[in-house]
């Protein structure tokens, strides 16, 4: 008896066993199939990239891509599965739970696997493409050089003659080149989607975007005249112009006159009499609708005709959402090589720069065009058989954001105007605000922010749904934008760029009128000194909201007196280590937020900072790479309405300030942010007199040890980022007392050794942010009474205790963060 009862025992104990890891597996397999789908959504654009980027496969990589692509949306499926189960329904979880493990295997064997193999074939590939490559250019050079013999080629001097005289003789491959102009860069792109064209049933509709001039319409109209693409489709291609302002109904019946045509053997007139039951046609004619032009949503759904059989190819400057298209290609701009070649062959009719030229006054042209088509087209043209004083004056108007002619005015710049007209008003200004920044140089999003914030009185919310909607037309690039939308991220690590011909428009449409009543005054480029058509009009008062200057070193006896009585924004960008303030700035009642950035190499020495004092209405305030001097309490009065500090690259030396009083200086402040302050080992303690303050970020101050002892007084903060601070090694107790805190960043604070025990007096707290913080080896008991906890950024080492905490906190969502390295900030 007593035999049997241990063996039952253990019976039982081996099925108690069982039950807890069947339990354990099934309370996971939701988290487990969210984190599936994120997988999934991260690879599978990569796999499509692969198997349509224009590049033949052999018949075993594309087998291979086409399995892992199955098996990709087949986890997709499972996992939605997983995520409207029942809880309850511990069976169906369990078997959900091992198909999904079965998945997850699948694409990890092949990542490490087959993925490598197919790497180290493409990069021999791309060595024997390239050995050849080079074998056909210096072939074709020895056969140039021979024809170029015979030429008469030389430079003008100053009589007018022309800068380069015509050859006597045309080489043979440049007749070749001026009928298939389209080679120049264009290749890979016609590839590309003549491959998503000619693919299966899955691409139905279509989209090429890219910004205006870049040469959309042309690679299209050639891929239709593609010999495989007009086989395929039997010739039964339509092409269609939407335009701005279109006749939606007339084109809709141009469409189905098409599709009757084709389906009823020539007849169109039928058309009209199957108008409302095109979706039922059970024809499967493989037919092609380019719709070429397209500048609205609503427009485009109603041309998208579901017919068996039809693709739509989908021409515009917009970026319509994946709901809408099934496939996107973004036309890229033109490579150096390839934009010498096309702005020569427009300016010299031939494919290179002719000998005897001034190699590097071309290429300084051509760099002004930033590898758009319509651009090197135009400029190209406008300095054809001109000499050479000509080409560099049109250099310098480049420079300046000017048009060199009426020719570049009125075929480029008013062809790119096109895209600003049909914007609203609203998001056209904050378009011509754009102009204000440098070329070529990022502009951070919390400084555009804060500018449209300011200036059209606008939430920051709706900023930035303007910025994504200029993004979407290809008016701005969004740089690092990864955590860009998300409720807390910090924005002065994400950033702008926008293609200088796009810059240049938005200055020149904001210089139409005279100096002094333009809305915005914008130095275009880095000069030494102000602008003499500025000092030519000192004596009247400059009525324009936005100020722009790009400078060098500036004394103060380099400056000129000038009245700007309406000016609300003030862009100081310079390059120097000493820099004094514009005396004008006492001049500016109304100015709302300064910008101070220094492209230096250098950190600035700043002078006449106590002109500051005289700005009673700034709300913002943005330095970049300058040393922070002692600030005076006497002679700088509060700036009582400032809302907004962020100092990026700045020295900071507190200790001989002990005696600073931010809460005299700033008694409004909300929001203080202070990145890579690399010598600030301390904060002010009167910071925990800014009784105002909602958000506060200390980042990548590799100096700070320690936050102040009275930072518990903050009882208004919401935000608060200390990540990538290694010094830092405790979060100051009285943390406990931040009972409005929404938001903790802590990551890559790699010498904190904990979360304080008394975190839980934080109880607004939603997201803590702790990637990277390999110290952290235990978490406090007290965090499962963080009830309003809803998403912890973590490392997988500590993820399994945040896990264990979901049964306390049910709206728990833990996220394994992965290790990434960027030094992205380190590029300017």
């Amino acid at each position: 008896m007593a035999v049997t009862a241990n063996f039952a025992g253990e019976i039982a104990t081996e099925l108690l066993k069982t039950l807890i890891s069947i339990t354990r597996k099934t309370c996971l397999c939701k988290p487990s199939a969210e984190q599936l789908i994120l997988t999934i959504n991260e690879l599978l654009p990569i796999i499509n990239e692969i198997k349509y980027s224009g590049v033949e496969l052999t018949a075993i990589r594309q087998h291979q891509l086409d399995s892992i692509s199955r098996a990709l949306h087949d986890g997709y499926e499972l996992a939605e599965k997983v995520l409207n189960s029942s809880r309850w329904n511990v069976y169906k979880n369990l078997q959900l739970s091992r198909k999904m493990d079965k998945v997850e295997k699948k694409i990890s064997r092949f990542v490490q696997g087959p993925l490598q193999a197919h790497v180290l074939a493409d990069v021999h590939h791309v060595r024997v493409e390239t050995s050849e490559r080079f074998d056909r250019v210096e072939a074709s050079s020895r056969r140039v050089e021979q024809r170029l013999g015979s030429m008469m080629v030389g430079v003008g001097g100053g009589s007018g003659e022309g800068w380069w005289l015509e050859e006597a003789m045309k080489v043979d491959d440049e007749e070749v080149y001026e009928g298939n102009l389209l080679k120049v860069g264009m290749e890979l792109g016609k590839r590309k989607v003549k491959d998503m064209i000619l693919a299966g049933d899955d691409l139905v509709v279509i989209g090429i975007n890219g910004i205006g001039g870049s040469g959309k319409t042309t690679l299209v109209r050639e891929i239709c005249k593609d010999d495989e693409v007009q086989s395929y489709y039997n010739n039964k291609i339509l092409f269609v112009t939407v335009s701005q302002s279109p006749n939606v109904e007339q084109l809709r019946q141009k469409i189905l006159g098409f599709h009757s045509e084709v389906k009823f053997n020539g007849c169109a007139a039928i058309g009209s009499q199957w108008a409302f039951g095109y979706n039922n046609l059970n024809t499967v004619t493989p037919t092609l609708v380019v719709l070429d032009d397209v500048w609205s949503l609503p427009v485009l759904q109603q041309l998208i005709f579901k017919v068996p059989g039809c693709k739509t190819v989908v021409v515009s400057r917009i970026k319509f959402p994946p709901s809408v298209l099934n496939a996107t290609y973004e036309l890229e701009l033109l490579r150096e090589e390839d934009a010498i070649s096309l702005f020569c062959h427009t300016a010299f009719g031939r494919t290179s720069i002719p000998p005897g030229a001034d190699k590097d006054l071309i290429k300084q042209v051509v760099e002004k065009c930033k590898g758009l088509p319509l651009a090197l087209k135009v400029i190209g043209a406008s300095l054809r058989d001109q000499p050479e004083m000509y080409w560099r004056g049109a250099k310098n108007r480049l420079s300046r954001a000017q048009p060199i002619n009426d020719s570049h005015e009125t075929e480029l710049l008013n062809r790119m105007k096109l895209s600003i007209d049909y914007l609203s008003e609203k998001v056209r200004n904050c378009f011509l605000d754009l102009g204000s920044f440098p070329e070529d140089k990022k502009i951070p999003l919390d400084v555009l922010i804060n500018i449209w914030t300011e200036l059209h009185d606008i939430d920051e919310e709706e900023a930035f749904a303007i910025l994504v909607e200029l993004s979407n037309k290809n008016l701005l690039t969004l740089v690092n934008d990864s955590r860009a939308g998300d409720r807390y991220s910090s924005c002065y690590d994400i950033s702008v760029s926008q293609h200088d011909v796009l810059r240049d428009l938005a200055i020149h449409m904001s210089s139409i009128e005279s100096v002094n009543q333009r809305k915005r005054m914008v130095m275009a480029r880095r000069e030494d000194r102000v602008p003499k058509e500025w000092e030519r009009n000192a004596e009247k008062p400059f009525l324009a909201r936005i100020v722009s200057v790009h400078t060098g070193e500036m004394r103060e006896m380099d400056w000129v007196k000038m009245d700007f009585p309406k000016a609300e924004v003030l862009i100081l960008n310079f390059d120097s280590a000493d820099y004094f303030l514009p005396p004008f700035i006492e001049n500016m009642p109304k100015l709302r937020a300064l910008v101070l950035i220094n492209y230096s190499t250098k950190t600035a020495e700043l002078h006449n900072i106590t002109v500051l004092g005289a700005l009673a209405n700034l709300r913002s305030l943005w330095f970049e790479k300058v040393t922070i001097p002692h600030l005076p309490k006497k002679t700088l009065l509060p700036l009582a309405n400032l809302r907004k500090v962020s100092l990026l690259l700045c020295k900071i030396n507190l200790q001989d300030q002990s005696d600073l009083d931010l809460s005299y200086l700033f008694p409004c402040l909300t929001e203080l942010t202070m990145d890579h302050c690399i010598d600030m080992t301390i904060l002010p303690a009167s910071i925990c007199q800014v009784k105002s303050l909602k958000s506060l970020s200390i980042t990548n101050c590799e100096s700070l040890e320690e936050l102040p002892l009275d930072f518990g007084k903050l009882i208004l903060l919401q935000i608060l980022r200390v990540y990538a601070c290694p010094k830092l090694k405790m979060l100051p107790f009285g943390i406990k007392n931040l009972i409005w805190l929404e938001h903790i960043d802590i990551s890559q604070c790699v010498n904190l050794h904990c979360l304080n025990e008394e975190i839980d007096g934080c109880f607004s707290l939603k997201e803590i942010d702790m990637r990277e913080c390999p110290q952290i080896k235990r978490l406090p008991i007290s965090a499962t009474r963080l009830r309003s906890l809803r998403r912890v950024i973590c490392d997988e080492e500590v993820s399994w205790q945040w896990k264990e905490m979901q049964q306390d906190l049910p709206g728990l969502y833990v996220q394994v963060a992965e290790q990434c390295f960027d030094l992205d900030w380190l590029t300017e």
